[in-house]
């Protein structure tokens, strides 16, 4: 299944709207970077697709096991250095409570840790392409294309 995602920019601002088929969030920059502070900035975003994905895999590996979790919590903590700035190794902690014995809970993190699509990528340095381009400014207009 392909995914698509799209951000769009709020007029007359450097806020944008990620869309993802019927689900929105708010994209931004800090104040102190030209931004409104509004929203999410991308480098949190990458690391809140690492959480997500982590969350909603340890919910469907529990469900697939008969496991009933109740609650889970995932921190994911990093850093961008560097020109261009890359982000430095992405760690992340697991809450899991469920009604299971400590060590199937522990055994399911381990699963989601190896099968996890979103660290998975990351782990295997996925390329990212830029891809079509559309430029509009100033009386002219074209594509890369």
């Amino acid at each position: 299944m392909t995914i698509e995602v799209r951000t769009s920019t709020l007029p007359g601002t450097a806020t944008a709207l990620g869309s993802a088929g019927a689900y929105t969030l708010v994209v931004d920059r800090p104040s102190d970077a030209g931004g409104g502070g509004l929203g999410f900035n991308g480098g949190q975003l990458l690391y809140l697709a690492v959480a997500g994905c982590v969350s909603n895999d340890l919910f469907r590996e529990a469900r697939a096991a008969g496991l009933d979790l109740h609650r889970v919590e995932v921190t994911v903590r990093g850093d961008f250095t560097g020109e261009p700035a890359v982000s430095s190794e992405v760690r992340y902690d697991v809450r899991v409570e469920g009604d299971a014995p400590p060590e199937v809970l522990r055994a399911l993190v381990e699963r989601v840790d190896a099968i996890a699509e979103i660290p998975n990528s990351l782990r295997g340095g996925t390329p990212v392409r830029l891809g079509r381009t559309v430029i509009a400014g100033a009386g002219l207009r074209g594509t890369n294309d």
